[in-house]
């Protein structure tokens, strides 16, 4: 489905226009149209680097240097992409005051390049290293893309990666996103499945609250008793954001 129905569209908007604090949570659908593929999806990374071998702490710890073809690999992917309408149609509402927060999976920063302010990156950023041993931080730079050993941390010595969030690590941020969303009375999910806990748990939160939850992805039926609008984010949030801002002539 090319175009969302107007209907829906309609709805979500008149949703979002009556919400006093409305908190957004996206995950990779947001950011395919960016030209950054879901890791899950046919020949996405996970078909080269099987999660289990790369994308664990215990991997990192016993391999650093193996799992760094993963970290270089997964980075190149993230130099060209920038952030599409979505992202932007995103922002705009948040300087306009129609939404109070983003909470996303992605780590690929492009909300925060879009403009968006108050963001929480659940899973970390793959642009900022993290030294394991002291815990200090810089920049991922062009230079930690080419062959070669695993860098290291000017301070300490010790092994940088990403700052990101691997399989058998705590998700941190999780507890700031949970507060963000209980005092909220409309979650906006986009571009996830929202299956995966903890982040699977946040609509449930709302609803239970009596908050509405509207669900924008390419497919229905993901979230029981959400208002759906189906299609590509790209399309998709640009027209509920005109309608939010302009009424419903907007999306005619």
């Amino acid at each position: 489905m090319s175009h969302p129905d107007a209907a829906s569209v309609a709805e979500a908007a008149a949703i979002l226009r009556e919400a006093g604090n409305v908190v957004v949570l996206t995950g990779a659908g947001i950011s395919v149209e960016s030209g950054i593929p879901d890791f899950r999806s046919a020949g996405g990374l996970w078909e080269e680097f099987p999660p289990e071998d790369y994308a664990t702490v215990e991997a990192l710890r016993r391999d650093p240097e193996r799992v760094w073809e993963f970290f270089r690999a997964l980075g190149r992917g993230l130099v060209e992409p920038r952030p599409n309408p979505a992202h932007d149609a995103l922002a705009r509402l948040e300087q306009e005051g129609h939404v109070h927060a983003v909470v996303t999976q992605n780590i690929d920063g492009l909300h925060r390049r879009a403009g968006s302010r108050r963001v929480i990156e659940v899973h970390g950023s793959h642009h900022e290293l993290r030294c394991e041993g002291c815990a200090a931080r810089r920049p991922f730079g062009l230079a930690d893309l080419e062959p070669g050993p695993a860098p290291t941390c000017e301070a300490c010595s010790g092994l940088l990666r990403p700052d990101v969030v691997l399989f058998g690590e705590p998700v941190d941020a999780i507890d700031e996103a949970i507060a963000l969303v209980e005092g909220c009375d409309c979650l906006w999910v986009i571009g996830t499945s929202a299956l995966v806990y903890p982040v699977a748990g946040l609509p449930a939160l709302v609803q239970a609250r009596g908050g509405a939850v509207i669900d924008c992805n390419v497919e229905a039926g993901g979230i029981p008793g959400a208002v759906e609008v189906c299609g590509p984010a790209g399309r998709t949030i640009p027209r509920i954001a005109a309608a939010v801002a302009g009424g419903a002539s907007e999306i005619a």
